[in-house]
């Protein structure tokens, strides 16, 4: 199993144009991810209306887990895409 903690660098959070942006990435992931904001539950990484549920912000701590083949690049790719500011690209 690969597992990362990053801190969401985007400004609005995973919300919107950075929720969107991170779920299409993750349905591209060959293994499935889940993310959990800490004391919450895991959601799929990949549904922009379970990452809205999360209420995750910025500066707050999420947790990308992701088992079988690709799991380490699909965290790695994950997290790199939270650790920018999605809301800067625009």
């Amino acid at each position: 199993m690969a597992e990362r903690t990053v801190k969401i660098a985007s400004a609005s959070g995973l919300h919107a144009r950075p929720a969107t942006i991170f779920s299409k990435a993750a349905a591209e992931q060959p293994a499935e991810v889940t993310i959990e904001k800490v004391g919450g539950s895991p959601v799929q990484a990949s549904s922009m209306l379970m990452l809205m549920t999360l209420g995750a912000g910025n500066g707050d701590e999420v947790t990308l887990r992701a088992e079988g083949e690709g799991a380490d690049e699909s965290v790695a790719a994950l997290a790199a895409l939270l650790e920018k500011d999605l809301d800067a690209d625009a």
